[in-house]
């Protein structure tokens, strides 16, 4: 069973509107930790402990962007490892599962950036995130990409919201309707 590192920023979604910004955070983090609650053990690594959702165990965000907050949830970790960011509201426990069982692999955004990283042995983690980071992975070590829709789908806009909104996870959907 793995152990599921989930990094958190509090101010990570500027590009959110505003007035949902910070529920929208939240709510995300809350669809994610759930599905993956499914599977294992899981270390959010976050700035703000007081949005950790019950069951999950928060860790210190180091502060150095998100290679270090991961490097610092991995560093807390005997075994296998995902990374599974906080903005997949989408994700569900099958999908987290699916990851888990793809060896070392990663699903990548469709911005060329990492969405999630399966680690079998979390040592192979390098702090490579940024613009095309998916690239640098595959260089790094011999990453697998794994296709997983609910994995794949980030929320970085409003519009990402909108395009995604059947797919979303029940917290994030429930905010949209509180807000529509």
């Amino acid at each position: 069973m793995p152990t599921i590192v989930v990094p958190y920023r509090a101010d990570a979604k500027r590009r959110l509107p505003a007035p949902i910004r910070a529920a929208a955070a939240v709510a995300m983090l809350g669809d994610v930790v759930a599905a993956a609650l499914e599977v294992g053990r899981v270390l959010v690594v976050t700035d703000d402990a007081a949005v950790v959702p019950p069951g999950a165990e928060a860790v210190p965000d180091p502060g150095d962007g998100l290679g270090a907050a991961v490097a610092a949830g991995l560093a807390r970790v005997d075994g296998p490892a995902l990374v599974v960011n906080a903005d997949l509201p989408c994700a569900t426990p099958e999908a987290i599962r699916r990851l888990g069982h793809a060896g070392l692999a990663l699903v990548e955004a469709e911005d060329g950036t990492t969405n999630a990283l399966s680690l079998p042995d979390p040592a192979l983690f390098a702090p490579l995130y940024g613009p095309e980071s998916a690239k640098r992975f595959r260089a790094h070590a011999p990453f697998a990409t794994v296709e997983i829709r609910e994995l794949q789908a980030d929320v970085d806009t409003g519009e990402d919201l909108e395009r995604l909104s059947l797919l979303l996870g029940p917290r994030t959907r429930a905010l949209l309707a509180v807000h529509a």
